[in-house]
């Protein structure tokens, strides 16, 4: 931040424009409100139905790992398409960007989803994301 203003990093620049690629790598994907933070990203991901009209999100009841069961690895995996399986690729893509451009960079090993249920929800955290960057500097967690 230089003179109350914020821009970004070269390294920002690479996480604006991978996520501005992910329609093009996943289908029925549209993408909604997003905002680069100096040390983190908020977006919205829009998961559409497929071709057959049946929504591609899903959960899974929380189960223990049986390993004896043959394929139970495969059952709990992400599967393609999924929300975990995109940003497992967004980071990916701009890792291995910085790392070939010689860019420090690094990401925390989680994401935080939630799942929008409804417009007054999705408005609200739309509002959430675009004034995001006016509260960094009341943010008590803005350690880089």
């Amino acid at each position: 931040m230089r003179d109350g203003k914020m821009g970004l990093s070269v390294q920002g620049c690479a996480a604006w424009y991978f996520w501005k690629q992910i329609p093009a790598h996943s289908d029925n994907v549209q993408l909604d409100a997003f905002v680069v933070m100096p040390n983190h990203v908020h977006g919205i991901i829009q998961i559409l139905p497929n071709e057959k009209g049946v929504p591609s999100v899903g959960t899974l009841p929380a189960t223990s790992l049986q390993i004896n069961k043959r394929n139970r690895m495969s059952e709990i995996s992400p599967k393609p398409g999924s929300l975990s399986t995109i940003i497992r690729s967004y980071k990916s893509a701009i890792t291995r960007w910085c790392n070939r451009k010689g860019y420090e960079f690094c990401w925390q090993s989680r994401f935080h989803d939630h799942i929008i249920r409804n417009y007054r929800s999705l408005n609200r955290i739309r509002q959430y994301i675009g004034y995001n960057p006016l509260n960094w500097e009341k943010d008590s967690k803005n350690v880089l």
